[in-house]
């Protein structure tokens, strides 16, 4: 019977471990996978993944809806995030077709989702992401 129990509280605190775990990335407390990510562009890439990517699928989990336009375009290149009190903003960049879409949620509620574009990607910015792209190869 104690050997159950303690079986049981085990388990019950690896949840709530882990549950912590999966909240406090997205807090945005200082350490957090999302205070680390504000104001930064990264490379988004699957294999291995990369950071971006990482944060990329984090925004999928907060919005589904998210995967579908995913799914229709194929991944991003770059992924520019930020945030303020009441927002988080984020950037999706498609190099091959020099285009960006921005994305921000809603101050009332985080889980809703606004999307905007596509705006082309100008020369400069080109430049700058292919050069980023080229020193996280090295």
């Amino acid at each position: 019977m104690n050997g159950l129990l303690g079986a049981r509280c085990v388990l019950f605190c690896g949840v709530l471990v882990l549950g912590g775990c999966a909240s406090f990335e997205e807090s945005g407390l200082p350490g957090s996978a999302a205070s680390m990510a504000r104001n930064q562009i990264m490379l988004v890439r699957k294999s291995p993944p990369s950071f971006g990517f990482s944060r990329l699928q984090a925004h999928v989990r907060a919005h589904p809806e998210l995967a579908g336009f995913l799914r229709a375009r194929a991944l991003p290149d770059f992924l520019a995030e930020t945030s303020d009190e009441s927002r988080t903003y984020f950037i999706l960049y498609f190099l091959q077709k020099k285009e960006a879409f921005a994305f921000r949620t809603e101050p009332e509620d985080n889980s809703s989702l606004e999307a905007s574009g596509p705006y082309p990607i100008t020369e400069g910015e080109q430049q700058t992401l292919e050069d980023f792209r080229a020193q996280a190869k090295e």
